[in-house]
């Protein structure tokens, strides 16, 4: 079979590698490979800044975004031949520590997980994958064409679940939010924020392109100015920032409302310093009861609150989020989105455009 393979910490090495086709153990489903989408982890690893390769193998699978169909299933997993499946990225420790014994295993604290496609496990971006039924979503059959949005999707719903956890330390209505950023993290959070009947508002640098119309489709305000300016008007109680621009975090966190909560989403690139007035933004946060959170990864409940969600969503407005298709054969074409594009995806079953 063929499979997405890089050797990790070395450029240049992305390759379609032909590979045995994996055989299913005890308790795992063998899985057709549908698509994999492509984010900035994966331009990294291609890029050889991140990733690790499974022990004892010179080569890693890449692809964390996964969507496939089960072409194999044992009778007590759950799971039947045709079923439409997501894997799940993140395994556990095996120390374990205290938060993956409970489960929370996108909680670890000792750093000893490990992630399909990224660290020490081969990915999704393959022909054929097998994985435990226990770390498998089945998703629902209408969502074919864009279920491979579910991971980030899962992303978005642990960071919405932390904030609300946080918020209701005490009376919390939240009404408005204010994202930044309209990547797919970002328009994500914003289709969850507007199906919690909050008032929405998304902040962008681009003008032209698919990100203002898919945030006005959504029934969203769209701001491309500055950064400080729309938070000042916004006022929001919630942020999700989805740029990991230090100047961007520093400004909403500046601005928000009263008992204002700010999810970080978006990792900062090192080596950017800028010029801040910590002590006023301590001063604020402070006196305003306010929080500022990091939020990363997503567990099994967050893969099956996202598949709800996608489930529920306007399957048109998903399919307009993946911007742009390409076979498994023209891969280094996926690793070039440009500035306005949205998502791109991996076909691995032969399709793409």
């Amino acid at each position: 079979m063929r499979a997405l393979t890089v050797i990790p910490r070395q450029p240049n090495t992305l390759a379609l590698t032909e590979l045995p086709e994996p055989e299913p153990t005890g308790g795992e489903l063998l899985v057709e490979g549908l698509a994999v989408g492509v984010c900035g982890t994966d331009k990294e690893i291609a890029d050889g800044e991140y990733g690790w390769s499974p022990p004892q193998h010179e080569r890693l699978v890449i692809g964390h975004e996964s969507l496939g169909r089960v072409r194999m299933a044992g009778p007590d997993t759950g799971f039947s031949e045709g079923d439409l499946v997501v894997g799940i990225v993140r395994r556990p420790d095996p120390v374990p520590c205290g938060a993956c014994a409970h489960g929370e295993f996108d909680m670890c604290r000792n750093g000893e997980y490990t992630e399909r496609g990224i660290k020490e496990l081969d990915g999704y971006a393959s022909e054929l994958w097998c994985v435990e039924a226990d770390y498998a979503v089945k998703i629902a059959p209408a969502l074919q064409r864009v279920g491979v949005l579910v991971e980030p999707t899962s992303v978005v719903a642990k960071a919405w679940e932390q904030i609300y956890r946080v918020g209701e330390r005490a009376w919390f209505e939240p009404r408005r939010v204010l994202i930044t950023g309209a990547g797919p993290i970002g328009l994500l959070a914003a289709l969850l924020g507007t199906q919690q009947g909050l008032e929405v508002h998304v902040l962008d640098r681009v003008t032209d392109g698919p990100k203002p119309d898919l945030v006005r489709k959504l029934g969203a305000t769209y701001h491309h100015d500055d950064a400080a300016a729309v938070a000042q008007r916004v006022h929001p109680d919630v942020v999700v920032e989805a740029t990991g621009a230090g100047t961007v975090v520093f400004d909403v966190l500046a601005n928000t409302a009263a008992y204002g909560v700010v999810c970080l989403t978006g990792v900062s690139s090192a080596g950017r310093p800028i010029r801040v007035d910590a002590a006023e933004i301590n001063r604020e946060l402070v006196l305003e009861n306010d929080a500022v959170i990091g939020s990363v990864n997503a567990n099994r409940r967050h893969y099956r609150q996202a598949a709800d969600a996608l489930a529920a969503a306007d399957e048109s407005w998903l399919d307009a989020l993946i911007t742009r298709r390409v076979p498994l054969t023209r891969y280094a074409e996926a690793f070039e989105a440009g500035p306005e594009e949205v998502k791109v995806v991996i076909e691995l079953d032969g399709a793409g455009s």
